[in-house]
C-alpha cells in the first residue's frame, strides 16, 4: 500500500494488530480449545477489524488496494517460499538414533547456525529441527533446546549473507553488496553465536545431569546402525535450486512488469515464485515415502503459520505506514530518537529501534523503513555510515528472536515441535527466555559496536 499516508492515520488503526498480537499470546493459555479450532477465524476477524473501518473512512478502493498489495506483492511470495522450504526440508530424513547429550545438541545447533546464512533461516530450521527433536525425545528437560534453536538457527545464523534472512535480502535488492554483511556484521555474529552456544551448553549440561538415568528412548536404533540420511539425493539439489531462484530474483532485472489486480509484479518475481512451486511439486513427487513418514511430515504447522501471518501482514499495513511517515506520523518520537539534532544517524538507537520493532513486526519491512530513514543511499550507508547500516542489519536479524512473531521460522519451529507432542513455552514464556538471555547480550553488543 505504497500510497497510504501514515501521517493521516489515527493510532486506532493499530488496534487490530495489537489485538492479534495479544490473541496469539494469551488465547492458547486462556482458551486453548477455542484457539486450536478458531485461530484462523480470529486472525481473519482482526484483519477485517482494520479493513472494514479503513474502507468506511478512506473508501473501498483504498482498502481493496491495500488488501491486494499485501496479498499479491508480499504475502503470496512469502508463503510460497516458506512452503517450498518446509516441503523440501521435510523430505530429508535422518534415521538412526542420536542421543541428545549436551555436546551433540550444541553441535547440531552450531551446524544449523552455519547453514542458516547460506540456505536461509527457514531452510536451516526446517532441516535441523526434526533430527534435534528425535535426539531429545527421551529428555525430560527439552524446552531450552528448542528455545536456543530459535535464537541461533532461526535468527542469529542468518546474519551473514542476503540468502540468510529476508531483511538482508531487501538490503541486497536496494544495492548493498552481497558480501558486505559478511565483513561488517561478522564480529557481532561471532560474539552472539559464541555466547549463546556456550550458555546453551552450560544450561543443557546442568539439566542433563539432573535427569540422572535416561528414560527409555522412543526412537529405535536402526538395524544398519549409525546415522543415515534419506531423501537427500532429491532434496539437497532442490534446496540449491531454491537458493538460486531467490538469488536470481535479486540480480536479474529484465525491466518487465505485469499489472496483476492493480499490483505491479516484476517478471523476475513471477519466475522465482513459479520456479519455487515447481521445486515444491518435484519434492512431493520424487521424495521416497519413507523419508516423509520418518519425519512425520504433515501440513498442520504450515497451515497454522499461513493463517496467522495472513492476519499479521494485513493488520501491519497501517503500523508500517505510520512508521514510514517519519516525523509527521504518530510514531514521530521513535523516528526522532535515531537522529541527532544535526541530522546525523545514531547507530546505537538505530540498533535498538530497528531491533525492538523487528521483534513484533515482520523484520523485513521494519529493516526497509529504517534503511530509508537513514537516507536509503547504499553507497553512503556502506561507507560513511557503515556503523548505522550494521546496526540496522544486526537489529533486524538478531532481535527477530525476541518473540514468536518476530521472524517466520520462529512460529514454524513452535508449530512443528508442538505437532510432535513436545512442549514449547507460551508466547510470554518464550519472551521471558529472550529477555533474560538475549537482552543482556544485545546491551553488550550495542555498547561495544554501536555507541
Amino acid at each position: 500500500m505504497s500510497h497510504l499516508d501514515g501521517a493521516t492515520l489515527s493510532l486506532a488503526y493499530a488496534l487490530p494488530f495489537v489485538t492479534l498480537l495479544l490473541g496469539i499470546a494469551l488465547l492458547p493459555l486462556l482458551a486453548p480449545a477455542f484457539w486450536h479450532r478458531h485461530f484462523g477465524k480470529f486472525a481473519a476477524a482482526c484483519a477485517l477489524g482494520f479493513l472494514l473501518p479503513f474502507a468506511i473512512g478512506h473508501g473501498v478502493a483504498a482498502a481493496t488496494e491495500g488488501l491486494l498489495h499485501a496479498l499479491i506483492g508480499e504475502y503470496i511470495p512469502f508463503i510460497v517460499l516458506l512452503s517450498t522450504l518446509f516441503t523440501v526440508a521435510g523430505g530429508i530424513y535422518f534415521s538412526g538414533n542420536l542421543r541428545g547429550r549436551p555436546a551433540l545438541n550444541t553441535g547440531l545447533l552450531a551446524i544449523g547456525t552455519v547453514l542458516a546464512s547460506f540456505m536461509g533461516t527457514t531452510g536451516a530450521a526446517m532441516l535441523m529441527i526434526r533430527p534435534l527433536m528425535r535426539a531429545n525425545d527421551n529428555r525430560r528437560h527439552h524446552v531450552h533446546v528448542f528455545v536456543f534453536f530459535i535464537f541461533l538457527v532461526a535468527n542469529a545464523g542468518g546474519s551473514l549473507t542476503p540468502l540468510g534472512d529476508p531483511p538482508l535480502f531487501l538490503g541486497f535488492l536496494k544495492g548493498v553488496s552481497f558480501g558486505w554483511t559478511l565483513v561488517h556484521v561478522l564480529p557481532q555474529t561471532l560474539f552472539l553465536v559464541g555466547s549463546l552456544l556456550a550458555l546453551f551448553y552450560a544450561i543443557d549440561r546442568y539439566f542433563y545431569r539432573r535427569e540422572g538415568v535416561e528414560p527409555v528412548d522412543p526412537t529405535p536404533d536402526t538395524a544398519a546402525g549409525g546415522l543415515q540420511v534419506h531423501g537427500w539425493q532429491i532434496n539437497v539439489p532442490l534446496l540449491l535450486c531454491v537458493m538460486a531462484l531467490v538469488l536470481l530474483s535479486g540480480t536479474w532485472k529484465p525491466g518487465i512488469d505485469f499489472h496483476i489486480a492493480g499490483v505491479d509484479v516484476g517478471l523476475q518475481s513471477l519466475v522465482r515464485d513459479a520456479g519455487l512451486l515447481v521445486v515444491l511439486l518435484l519434492s512431493l513427487k520424487l521424495t521416497p515415502a519413507m523419508a516423509r513418514e520418518g519425519n512425520q511430515f504433515g501440513w498442520g504447522p504450515m497451515v497454522e503459520v499461513a493463517k496467522l501471518f495472513a492476519g499479521i501482514f494485513l493488520t501491519m499495513i497501517p503500523v508500517l505506514a505510520m512508521l514510514k511517515a517519519g516525523l509527521q506520523g504518530p510514531f514521530a518520537s521513535i523516528v526522532a530518537s535515531v537522529t541527532t539534532p544535526a541530522g546525523e544517524p545514531v547507530p546505537l538507537m538505530y540498533f535498538w529501534a530497528t531491533g525492538m520493532l523487528s521483534g513484533f513486526l515482520d523484520n523485513a519491512p521494519t529493516y526497509l523503513v529504517f534503511f530509508n530513514l537513514a537516507g536509503g543511499d547504499p553507497e553512503s550507508l556502506m561507507t560513511r555510515h557503515a556503523a548505522t547500516l550494521a546496526a540496522i542489519s544486526a537489529g533486524a536479524v538478531f532481535m527477530g528472536a525476541l518473540s514468536y512473531i518476530g521472524n517466520a521460522p520462529n512460529m514454524m519451529v513452535k508449530a512443528v515441535v508442538e505437532e510432535r507432542g513436545l512442549r514449547m513455552p507460551s508466547f510470554f514464556g518464550y519472551m521471558a527466555w529472550s529477555a533474560v538471555v538475549l537482552l543482556p547480550l544485545f546491551a553488550v553488543m550495542g555498547w561495544v559496536w554501536f555507541r
